[in-house]
């Protein structure tokens, strides 16, 4: 096998290989996560991209941006309900998580906080929009309040930038 590519085995599916490019073999340390939305598919996506970049080590800094706030307020304790790309309703999306045992989104985001080096900022006008202007009203996930000024430049310095 290509010493490139690292083979891994789903939980849920063991007779199941997962192969993937090691991102250490070309040098990507660091990782720039842009959450827009807060509903269950992207996050859940988010905490997928979380685990790889944690199991590859990857420094990750998460920035929460005007859309996304909702999801990391402490009243909604982590729950969304809503989906962005998929005609799939949020509950039919969640019985089929469920039914792989998949981790909730937040528990994604710890286990990988667990493993690895992640932030999770929340951009200050979404915070505001979200209903919460300090670290406290939000759940323990957060790190941080910043402005987009520290967004737009932890992505100019990454090795990798996603957003959804």
């Amino acid at each position: 096998m290509n010493p490139n590519l690292l083979r891994l085995k789903m939980k849920n599916h063991p007779e199941e290989d997962v192969v993937v490019e090691s991102l250490k073999q070309r040098n990507m340390s660091k990782l720039v996560l842009a959450l827009t939305t807060s509903s269950l598919d992207k996050l859940t996506n988010a905490g997928v991209i979380l685990s790889g970049a944690a199991a590859e080590d990857m420094e990750v800094d998460v920035y929460v941006l005007v859309n996304a706030g909702q999801a990391f307020v402490k009243s909604q304790n982590g729950n969304v309900s809503g989906m962005a790309d998929t005609a799939q309703s949020a509950e039919k999306f969640q019985q089929a998580l469920d039914q792989f045992s998949t981790p909730k989104w937040t528990e994604f985001f710890e286990m990988a906080k667990d493993m690895t080096s992640v932030n999770v900022y929340v951009c200050s006008l979404a915070g505001k929009v979200a209903g919460g202007e300090n670290k406290e009203d939000f759940i323990d996930l957060v790190d941080e309040i910043v402005g987009i000024g520290e967004y737009l430049e932890g992505a100019s310095g990454a090795d990798l930038n996603i957003t959804l």
